[in-house]
């Protein structure tokens, strides 16, 4: 019998503790109000659990001064979303087909951090999902709780 008890004991705790198995998600999409993601490739913008948000790759296919302000700005709309900016970013992923370029113009990277930066990764791949883009960045980033 005192086995029986403790056996009741550990199955009502373990249901009683355990974490839900549904997590909310808000999402966000360009131009997207309704369906706020992209059904043909199957993704989100941004994609918000608790106070974390998980940005998807803004892409350019020119490795410039202007391309790549062109995809910070893409970023800042994303953070803007849920009222975040750069000062949130806590990690950032790059992929190029040309890291030297890329070296060459992290300035312009640099000013949208204002000398806070993130956690950072760069890496040189073949080739993006979007044939002619040469540069994509993904961001995560932590929102006051």
């Amino acid at each position: 019998m005192k086995y029986i008890i403790i056996l009741s004991f550990l199955l009502f705790s373990s249901n009683a503790f355990s974490q839900e198995n549904h997590i909310k998600k808000e999402k966000w999409h360009w131009n997207n109000s309704k369906a706020k993601q992209d059904t043909v490739a199957g993704y989100c913008q941004v994609l918000k659990v608790d106070n974390v948000l998980y940005i998807s790759g803004a892409v350019t296919t020119d490795i410039t001064p202007e391309g790549i302000k062109s995809v910070y700005d893409d970023l800042n709309a994303s953070l803007a979303s849920f009222g975040a900016t750069f000062e949130n970013v806590v990690k950032e992923n790059l992929y190029t087909t040309d890291i030297e370029a890329m070296k060459k113009l992290n300035y312009v990277r640099k000013k949208y951090y204002n000398n806070d930066f993130p956690a950072a990764t760069w890496i040189q791949i073949q080739r993006l999902y979007m044939p002619k883009a040469k540069l994509e960045i993904e961001l995560i980033a932590h929102l006051p709780k």
